[in-house]
């Protein structure tokens, strides 16, 4: 198992497979590196070397009581990209990832990344305030919490539904993938869920995506009934410098069916560029 200890003292689990050019994955909540499995495995097997780490917390990373906040998930980020010693890295980010890739990229620069990919992202701000009235009422967070303490089990296995647009008619995301967001979000540790929350939904990204001048990959699904694309991607790609949109039709917030399929060969023609 690779891992490597922060600065604070936490232990942090990350897969490491393939050799070539970096691509960095960051997941969403309440998941793990492991979310990203499909992806790791189609880059690599495209000559890239693909790393994703779970956030302190989730999965097999430190499941610690403090440093649920955005600017250590930052930081955690750049401490793993300064342990490998990685160069000219494509840093990849869904949900809550794409704010962790957004805060870091505003919070430590580019030195070491050459391009990004904000996928179902939370920036700019998910919250609506007087400044944001495209945002979600914070009822709809606070909903969020009040589901994680009660009986976070029965919460996640009811969010996997509108996650992956179950919801829909002529959905056809099958029950294994939605027991495995289940299982991938059961192992997270119940302080890190909670406090995370407020981290997704409050922490304003703009000025991060002010900053950025790399190239971006803003992509999103025009049906995603967790980070609507109002209030996120169609947002960012205005505020970013260098940024590509793609926006896909019907498309809900997780990876599966079409929508991976259609994601999966963006990615690789963007990262291949």
């Amino acid at each position: 198992m690779s891992t490597f200890t922060t600065t604070d003292g936490t232990e942090i689990h990350y897969i490491d497979w393939g050799t070539g050019r970096p691509v960095v994955f960051s997941h969403g909540w309440p998941l793990s590196g492991e979310a990203w499995a499909d992806q790791m495995r189609l880059v690599g097997e495209n000559g890239f070397r693909a790393i994703a780490h779970d956030r302190r917390g989730h999965g097999r990373s430190g499941n610690g009581w403090t440093g649920h906040h955005m600017d250590t998930y930052a930081d955690d980020l750049a401490q793993l990209l300064e342990h490998l010693d990685l160069h000219d890295v494509v840093l990849v980010g869904h949900s809550t990832g794409g704010g962790e890739v957004t805060r870091y990229l505003g919070r430590h620069g580019t030195g070491r990344v050459s391009k990004a990919v904000l996928l179902g992202a939370v920036p700019p701000l998910m919250l609506r305030t007087d400044a944001n009235p495209g945002g979600l009422p914070r009822e709809v967070f606070d909903a969020i919490r009040d589901g994680v303490e009660s009986d976070r089990a029965q919460f996640y296995a009811d969010l996997a539904v509108p996650f992956y647009g179950a919801n829909r008619d002529g959905n056809t995301v099958s029950e294994g993938i939605r027991r495995d967001f289940w299982r991938l979000s059961m192992q997270a540790g119940l302080k890190a869920a909670y406090d995370c929350i407020a981290q997704f939904s409050e922490t304003d990204f703009t000025e991060d995506l002010k900053k950025i001048d790399i190239p971006v990959l803003v992509a999103h699904g025009d049906d995603d009934q967790i980070v609507p694309i109002g209030a996120a991607a169609l947002r960012s790609a205005e505020l970013l410098k260098n940024a590509t949109l793609r926006v896909y039709p019907g498309a809900p917030h997780g990876l599966a069916g079409d929508f991976k399929e259609a994601f999966n060969a963006d990615l690789l023609a963007f990262i291949n560029t």
